[in-house]
């Protein structure tokens, strides 16, 4: 018998692997009363868990219980979210809490996860519905309560970051019966005006029922329908609402909203002359560009203008006339050269060079006497001389050879 026992450490560890190992055991939500609290020096929370009829130990490790919104305390009805388990030294069996909540707030919060999921689906929190909001608004339009600190906030911040800013309240209820309904006139009364840029929607931190009228169906399609940019500032900063899922913008707290909407004087100044140094240095580095490039173009056009063609051409013309004016020249000196040849070649044959050696020239009836055969008796001639004419009558002729061969 003793060779198949278990020890103690062995049989708790097998009925922790069997409690871990069951599926609805890994994520329940307990509901009961708090009893015999103890907050431990280690941040560790260790209570009991009790209905009329029986009890569980819990307890919620430091890293769970940082994020309570509310304060445990005995005799406080709670819904324990979490897992069991077993603490083996003790062999005792203990909800180990991952969430708390007040005991009245379940159907609260299976309504808003419920809503969420459906929003969700529809694609009312999808990015691409989401608006821009202005660099700097004309006029911001508030949701809010006139009478909180929120919209002090909104205003301290909103004129301390620009000095001139525009702010119109419009007062809503932001808790109880009926504030989902002025949130949802306060949406549509800003989209009725044409001054409006950008809408804040908020108020300050509380319990789940106070923030619920931002958690109403109606106020989260009031803002999906919204042409206005809608910043959602509901609570602190690890309060969620529907309403921030479906804004455009989520601001952790309605201080943060105004410093998102809007910009700071200072910065803007900066950003400003910054811009217009990097437009001025981009404006002059583009000048000198262009300048390099019309300079260029000008030296293209001047090599390929059809001014610089017909200079090139008038140069041409002028080498030509040069040419042809040289041509000309030559061949006119080389013609006269040829002709004063040919003057004295003339000359030497003319005969008027023969008559003034002394021989005469005969002429009959404007012809040339070459031979006495011309010639008749009674025959009137014209005798040239070197120095006049003599008109002669042929008396006589014979033929009479003046020198041999």
């Amino acid at each position: 018998m003793s060779k198949n026992a278990l020890t103690v450490s062995e049989l708790n560890l097998y009925i922790k692997e069997l409690i871990e190992g069951t599926s609805e055991l890994n994520n329940i939500v307990v509901k009961g009363e708090i009893s015999n609290f103890k907050h431990h020096s280690s941040g560790h929370m260790y209570f009991t868990l009790k209905d009329n009829e029986s009890k569980i130990k819990c307890v919620m490790f430091k890293g769970y219980n940082s994020y309570l919104k509310i304060k445990l305390e005995d005799g406080m009805k709670v819904l324990a979210k979490g897992y069991v388990s077993v603490y083996e030294r003790d062999g005792v069996y203990q909800l180990y809490c991952t969430d708390i909540k007040k005991d009245g707030l379940g159907d609260l919060y299976l309504a808003y996860e419920e809503l969420k999921k459906k929003l969700e689906a529809e694609g009312l929190f999808d990015e691409r519905h989401k608006k821009k909001l202005p660099m700097l608004p004309r006029r911001i339009g508030v949701a809010t309560s006139s009478t909180g600190a929120v919209i002090r906030d909104i205003i301290n911040v909103s004129t301390r970051r620009f000095y001139n800013v525009d702010i119109l309240l419009y007062p809503v209820k932001v808790q109880g019966e009926g504030a989902a309904q002025t949130i949802v006139e306060a949406i549509e009364y800003f989209n009725t005006r044409n001054d409006i840029d950008v809408i804040i929607i908020g108020r300050g931190g509380g319990s789940i029922e106070e923030l619920w009228a931002f958690n109403e169906e109606i106020v989260a399609r009031a803002i999906h329908n919204s042409k206005i940019p809608v910043v959602s500032a509901v609570g602190h900063e690890t309060d969620f609402t529907i309403a921030d899922f479906v804004a455009d913008v989520r601001a952790s707290t309605p201080s943060h909203a105004a410093e998102i909407v809007v910009p700071s004087y200072s910065e803007l100044v900066y950003k400003i002359n910054t811009l217009k140094n990097t437009l001025f240095s981009n404006v002059n580095n583009r000048l000198k560009r262009d300048k390099i490039y019309v300079e260029n173009l000008r030296s293209k056009v001047k090599l390929y203008s059809p001014q610089n063609r017909i200079n090139v051409n008038y140069q041409y013309l002028d080498n030509l006339r040069e040419k042809l004016i040289n041509s000309v020249s030559n061949k006119f000196i080389n013609k006269r050269h040829n002709l004063m040849l040919t003057i004295q070649k003339l000359d030497g044959l003319s005969p008027l060079k023969s008559i003034s050696r002394g021989f005469a020239a005969v002429v009959k009836e404007e012809k040339l006497i070459k031979s006495i055969q011309q010639l008749n008796k009674d025959d009137i001639i014209e005798v040239y001389f070197s120095d006049g004419k003599a008109i002669c009558t042929i008396n006589e002729k014979s033929e009479v050879k003046l020198w041999q061969e």
